[in-house]
């Protein structure tokens, strides 16, 4: 049987070498991608010359990114744009360097460490909450203020503090341009006198004198805390006995400091909203933190006692994944997938936007907000890759326990405290950065339980 070609995949035609297919991503990525889906579950795309393919089926994503893992590679861009910031940390590197980093980093985030930072995410967010008044609230500055507090506390066993709103402001800032420059073969010089790179040298500044503050302080007191920064201090590779060096500490903590925030914020934020939206959904959930906490603070113990709760976080990052899309990967040798051959250096291009929508998947209203999806006896079986907030193959999230029980914690605290309903009865419209967030905020009604 003769294989087919990349050049046998079904496509739009081409025009243009793809320019204009380029600035409409700019303009809006989801919809580009949107319209190759009718297409097929393996579509192709040529962009300035890149060949592309586009992945919409769950068991043959799992074949390339998980069979082919050792074939593939991150998107040379994406990287180029992230390491002007993050350095070469674990979100960055390739090949031994990330294996090596992968290997060591593990240890910081297995189920059983993450639990121990469960007292201080629940500090930083009871914290938190105790400012919150009554009326019309900024859900997308107060969930960033929260999970920024948290990895602050979790890092350097510090709050945040009054640079709580330079800092969420400089991570936006920096998300708001690192979309914009992916679309670009190059970034230009932040010293050129160009709309943006004022704010974006003046974001990068802040973060840098932030976390290399806390950094050196530590290194200066010679202090053995428990806290990340003290274990990412400690670590050592189990095969060659290697610490991280001073450089890989401070890219490692810049970020744990972004990434650990700015999807946990982004998730709560559309968890808020569909919540406000369902208010018999909002009732059962809090009925289940009430039952199970009896109005004591939440622990990392409790996280499996609140399975309903759970399935409310899960149903809001189906719907609204933090990271909707940008998953592209690139083939570094000619691999065959269902009969078909991908030369190398085609780029793999997976959205989870898509795939937790599709119908076929999510067969009982896929664009609905649904719980039950999962929890235990649902009727339709989740397919194996159908479902990737965190990713998929060897690259999936390491901070993803992390992010579920801050998650978690933060949800049960906010469900104990007050009522959420909407302002209007308009839906968010979707923007995207970096994550996927509300386009202009969003504002909720918060009304405080009268037993609390």
């Amino acid at each position: 049987m003769t294989s087919l070609t990349w050049n046998d995949l079904p496509s739009h035609p081409d025009r243009w070498w793809g320019i204009p297919v380029l600035a409409a991503m700019r303009r809006d990525y989801l919809a580009v991608i949107a319209a190759q889906r009718p297409l097929g579950d393996f579509v192709r795309q040529r962009i300035l010359g890149e060949r592309g393919v586009d992945v919409f089926d769950p068991e043959l994503l799992r074949e390339l990114m998980v069979e082919h893992a050792d074939a593939l590679i991150r998107w040379e861009r994406g990287p180029e744009v992230f390491a002007q910031l993050m350095g070469q940390s674990v979100l960055v590197t390739e090949g031994a360097t990330w294996q090596r980093q992968r290997r060591m980093l593990m240890q910081a985030f297995t189920p059983k460490r993450v639990a121990g930072y469960g007292a201080l995410m629940v500090e930083a967010a009871t914290s938190g909450l105790a400012g919150v008044r009554e009326g019309d609230v900024a859900m997308h500055t107060l969930f960033s203020h929260l999970t920024m507090d948290v990895i602050s506390r979790t890092l350097f066993s510090a709050p945040i503090g009054q640079d709580t709103d330079s800092a969420s402001q400089a991570v936006q800032v920096l998300s708001e341009n690192a979309l914009a420059e992916m679309f670009w073969p190059f970034t230009l010089p932040d010293w050129l006198p160009l709309p943006g790179k004022a704010a974006k040298r003046q974001a990068h500044k802040l973060l840098h004198g932030l976390l290399g503050g806390h950094i050196s302080a530590r290194r200066a007191s010679g202090e053995d805390r428990t806290d990340l920064l003290g274990m990412l201090m400690s670590l050592r590779d189990e095969e060659t006995g290697t610490a991280l060096s001073p450089q890989e500490v401070y890219d490692q903590c810049m970020v744990s400091f972004q990434a650990g925030h700015e999807t946990s914020a982004t998730a709560l934020l559309w968890w808020s909203w569909l919540l406000a939206a369902h208010p018999e959904a909002q009732a059962r959930a809090r009925a289940e933190v009430d039952g199970v906490l009896a109005g004591r603070a939440p622990g990392a113990d409790d996280a499996a006692a609140l399975p309903f709760l759970g399935a409310t976080l899960k149903e809001a990052m189906r719907l609204y994944p933090p990271v909707a899309a940008m998953m592209t990967r690139r083939l570094t040798r000619e691999v065959t997938v269902r009969g078909v051959r991908l030369p190398a250096r085609t780029l793999v291009r997976v959205t989870p936007w898509l795939l937790h929508r599709d119908p076929r998947w999510w067969p009982d209203a896929p664009e609905a907000f649904r719980p039950e999806r999962f929890m235990p006896g649902a009727p339709h079986e989740i397919p194996r890759g159908a479902y990737i907030p965190f990713g998929l193959g060897s690259r999936v999230c390491l901070g993803q326990h992390f992010a579920v029980l801050e998650m978690t914690l933060i949800a049960a605290l906010v469900l104990q405290r007050f009522e959420l309903a909407p302002i209007n009865a308009s839906r968010p419209k979707p923007r995207m950065a970096v994550t996927l967030r509300p386009e202009g905020g969003l504002t909720l009604r918060l009304t405080k339980r009268v037993s609390t």
